[in-house]
């Protein structure tokens, strides 16, 4: 399941992307676009920043902007950034130890099928997809 960490992270994002400008927005701008507790999205920019999705300026005309374009983000990217691995069983999570019952596994085939469709769909989704026109 993706948690609000991860859906507020894309709102987050989206936002930043509305509202693109030269100068940074503050983080009390976008909590009250998003209708989201201040103190909550201090957590998940501090995140964002860290995994450098967002740059972050303190001080006066301080605030957060995208490091990139709308199109160069992926979904994919920003979710797995903030809620860990999309992938719907550890053994197919990435750098996860083999199963030793990989070989004679009969529900891996499902497990697979599943994990490439929902990569598959949030990595072909970008930012710029969600941006209102």
């Amino acid at each position: 399941m993706i948690t609000t960490k991860g859906r507020y992270a894309i709102r987050v994002m989206l936002d930043l992307a509305e509202n693109e400008s030269d100068n940074y927005i503050p983080l009390k701008d976008i909590a009250t676009r998003q209708d989201i507790s201040k103190k909550y999205l201090e957590i998940i920019v501090k995140e964002l920043v860290s995994g450098k999705l967002i740059i972050g300026v303190s001080g006066k005309g301080g605030g957060y902007r995208l490091c990139r374009t709308p199109e160069e983000y992926s979904i994919g990217e920003i979710l797995e950034l903030m809620e860990g691995t999309l992938s719907p069983v550890a053994c197919l999570a990435e750098g996860e130890n083999d199963c030793p019952r990989k070989k004679q596994c009969e529900t891996l085939p499902i497990w697979e099928e599943y994990d490439k469709l929902t990569r598959d769909f949030f990595y072909k989704k970008k930012l710029s997809d969600i941006v209102p026109t």
